[in-house]
């Protein structure tokens, strides 16, 4: 299933079946963020934004399977903290799994008060304490002087076992270290919140199997459907803008 919805992401989702999706990717408006996009700026207050957040997220929870994660992406402004707010509220609401770091490598948006900033957050939430997770599926490979050295340690008794370890990788933490997007890259296709492929496919592929249903309420520009497609998830997309529309459909086709 390669599904592509036109519309408003609460009425789209309410229109789902119930326990359908393996996995929830979604990157919603983070809220006067990105203070020259309207979709960003829609909201007359925090908590008319912190309630509209709540409203979409217990009908993409109805839609996970039990099984199932949840990734809900959040970022905060120069002195904005609706995101802080909003997982309090959700972590209440929902089974927190975890909180992962995204640590774009480089930093953005500098201040002259504080620390630049160099990362965004993903809220992490499931629905039973039984969840489907393949920690295999993002190990980060070792070089092979690393592997050399590490071989060399007399604490391991058996060596065979110790160089399947390392020549399988590192087992990833919940910082994920993965470059932004500059708007050189050959990836970038236009959206002002892209995320990078890469980004994307690691939390598809720790919590998915080939033919699992990923569902991103918020497609934008596409990168969720790229992913799903190259690592043969089906998958089903909601977005609301023409625009976006036409970028995820030349997208996909370029694939």
């Amino acid at each position: 299933m390669a599904q592509l919805l036109q519309g408003d992401a609460l009425t789209e989702l309410q229109k789902l079946p119930d326990a359908i999706a393996q996995a929830v990717i979604a990157d919603p408006p983070y809220f006067n963020v990105l203070e020259n996009e309207s979709w960003d700026t829609q909201w007359p207050t925090a908590d008319a934004y912190l309630a509209w957040c709540e409203s979409w997220v217990a009908e993409a929870m109805r839609v996970l399977r039990p099984d199932g994660l949840a990734f809900i992406f959040g970022q905060l402004g120069k002195r904005e903290h609706a995101f802080l707010h909003l997982m309090s509220n959700l972590a209440r609401q929902h089974q927190f799994h975890d909180l992962i770091i995204w640590d774009r490598a480089v930093g953005y948006d500098e201040r002259r008060d504080s620390f630049t900033p160099q990362y965004e957050m993903v809220l992490v939430l499931r629905k039973s304490d039984h969840v489907k997770f393949n920690k295999d599926a993002v190990r980060i490979p070792y070089d092979a002087k690393t592997i050399e050295t590490y071989l060399k340690d007399k604490r391991y008794k058996d060596m065979d076992a110790r160089r399947a370890h390392l020549d399988a990788g590192k087992f990833a933490t919940n910082i994920l270290r993965v470059p932004s997007l500059k708007g050189i890259s050959k990836e970038k296709v236009g959206h002002p919140s892209q995320k990078p492929i890469d980004l994307i496919s690691k939390l598809i592929a720790c919590s998915t199997d080939e033919g699992d249903l990923v569902l991103d309420p918020f497609l934008g520009s596409g990168t969720t459907a790229a992913a799903a497609e190259s690592l043969n998830r089906q998958w089903i997309g909601i977005e609301r803008d023409p625009a976006y529309i036409q970028m995820i459909q030349s997208r996909l086709s370029s694939l």
